[in-house]
């Protein structure tokens, strides 16, 4: 092969290699990464729709338990709330036989749509007593949480437990409204 020849292939091949080395950052970069981020975003739709579907599938149950929310929620007025809850402790615990020593309400306010009404309910009994009175407060109608339960030894053999509980109530502020279709 002559030199000249040599050189001119030479030539060529840093001619296609730059051409080739320009079209990976150029083209096939930028092309790659649009890919990715298109393949990215088509995922997230994806599953925003599977999502949307979940909600759709569910929404009567959604909205029977949003009724049922704004059903049971207490008052927004505090003093009504507050006797509300009090009254209802105290027929529970009737109930269940439990007894109630101490019950400290405290407002907060942490929301203009909402506020809670946090409880600290201190009460004494059996463990089937406070079982009970547990029990009753979960399932019972108005929109209360329990946030901590804590039970101890109240005496010596075991027989008398006493309950140490953390409950919030939900009270809305401002009416709902029901979206229509």
């Amino acid at each position: 092969m002559k030199i000249k020849n040599r050189q001119q292939v030479l030539i060529v091949l840093t001619a296609v290699a730059a051409a080739l080395l320009i079209g990976n950052s150029v083209i096939y970069g930028p092309l790659v990464r649009e890919w990715r981020t298109r393949s990215d975003e088509i995922t997230r739709l994806s599953n925003q729709l599977k999502d949307g579907k979940v909600l759709v599938r569910g929404e009567p149950a959604l909205r029977g338990r949003w009724s049922d929310m704004t059903t049971n929620a207490l008052p927004a007025n505090t003093a009504l709330a507050e006797s509300q809850l009090l009254t209802a402790l105290t027929d529970w615990a009737r109930g269940s036989g439990a007894v109630v020593s101490s019950v400290m309400p405290q407002w907060k306010n942490d929301s203009t749509n909402y506020m809670t009404l946090n409880c600290h309910v201190q009460a004494s009994g059996t463990l089937l007593a406070l079982s009970q009175f547990i029990y009753r407060i979960e399932q019972g109608p108005m929109a209360l949480k329990l946030d901590s339960v804590e039970l101890s030894a109240h005496d010596a053999t075991g027989e008398q437990i006493a309950l140490d509980l953390q409950v919030s109530g939900l009270a809305l502020l401002q009416p709902t409204t029901q979206v229509k279709r």
